[in-house]
């Protein structure tokens, strides 16, 4: 039995390190990972969103009801960004998803307070991310509290020494009970197809290089179109599996409402599997191996989880990121999921987050059938 030699296995190290070095797609990957999760998770990610955008009809247009805007305003909390002229025209606002918050100041407002009442104040918020809203909730009514602090004076002295001169009369809407697996488990839909679809496709397309079988395929009279369209329809039958078996368990084990239209749900969950398999085939054509394919897989898949809002709100990032995240199908494909399962939106409402996916879509399906023609070549 030979000893241990130091040289030995001093050369194999070098040997594997060299390899690796040669590789380098695999040591960008090994690199930029870790670079990736520490830049997004550092910079990206708050759990704290502020500025969250707010809709305020101001039906008293008294001066303690401009206060009350104001203070919102300056709260950092909430950012109005809508002044609609009905309650209907807000809550058309929250359920497409343009607003956060609603606030309503009722004509009375301002003559409540002044004759010693408790003014109500009509506040709807959009709960399908609690998450996103929980800390603006716990801010205002202290908020509120202190905001008619200024105009306290003379005859309304004595709203200082009432504990709450304003009754905030809070609608969570479409998740009353403020119930987290609301948002999770319609999120997963998207995270689940998301990582399947993507990797599903790029490691059949370079396994089939590795394996000698494409120069088989290339040899038959098969256009490039026709093959790309042929190797990803397998994988929409078994999207569509996986969003049966998961919509199965969203409904029974988890008691997920749902209130839109499931054929209009089946139909965007087409141009967002479709979407993904365009980037999953346009790794493979960049891979040399299976390993590299995964490994892209996981450059794509980290960023679209953490910058779409299925983990932290989307609102709560900066504005760079919110960019990144607009471009990502899954962004708005959660924004529609959430939309149909919990809003009952329909296809009016939701037709601003399908435009994005159907741009994604024709731009990586365009870039992948040029890379498969120039590997064909």
């Amino acid at each position: 039995m030979q000893r241990f030699s130091l040289h030995r296995t001093l050369a194999i190290f070098i040997k594997e390190f060299q390899q690796m070095l040669r590789d380098r797609l695999t040591f960008a990957m090994a690199v930029g990972i870790p670079v990736l999760q520490l830049v997004l998770f550092g910079y990206a990610i708050n759990t704290d969103p502020k500025g969250l955008p707010t809709a305020l009809v101001a039906q008293d247009g008294g001066p303690l009801a401009r206060s009350l805007g104001a203070a919102l305003q300056h709260s950092g909390y909430f950012r109005i960004t809508h002044t609609p002229t009905s309650e209907a025209e807000g809550e058309a606002l929250i359920a497409r998803g343009e607003v956060q918050f609603l606030v309503v100041v009722p004509p009375d407002f301002t003559r409540a307070l002044v004759r010693g009442e408790r003014a109500p104040l009509l506040v709807s918020v959009d709960a399908t991310d609690p998450s996103a809203s929980g800390n603006a909730i716990a801010a205002l009514q202290p908020l509120l509290a202190q905001a008619l602090a200024h105009d306290a004076v003379g005859p309304l002295a004595a709203l200082r020494v009432r504990p709450a001169p304003i009754d905030v009369r809070l609608h969570r809407r479409y998740n009353p009970e403020g119930l987290s697996r609301y948002n999770i488990v319609p999120g997963l839909i998207g995270t689940i197809l998301t990582m399947t679809m993507v990797m599903l496709t790029g490691l059949a397309m370079t396994r089939e290089r590795e394996r000698g079988t494409m120069e088989n395929l290339l040899a038959t009279p098969v256009r490039p179109f026709e093959v790309m369209v042929g190797k990803i329809l397998p994988y929409v039958v078994i999207g569509y599996v996986q969003l049966g078996v998961i919509m199965l368990a969203a409904w029974w084990l988890f008691e997920v409402p749902m209130n839109g239209s499931l054929v209009l749900l089946l139909v965007m969950i087409g141009v967002f599997m479709l979407a993904n398999l365009g980037v999953g085939f346009t790794f493979s054509t960049l891979a040399r191996n299976q390993l590299q394919a995964v490994q892209m897989t996981f450059f794509f898949f980290l960023p679209s989880m953490l910058l779409s809002g299925f983990m932290f709100p989307f609102r709560g990032m900066p504005g760079w990121a919110q960019a990144i995240g607009e471009v990502l199908p899954l962004t708005h494909f959660l924004r529609i999921v959430r939309g149909i399962l919990l809003k009952g939106n329909g296809a009016a409402e939701l037709t601003h987050e399908l435009w994005p996916m159907l741009a994604f879509l024709a731009v990586v399906g365009a870039v992948a059938l040029k890379r498969y023609r120039q590997t064909v070549d």
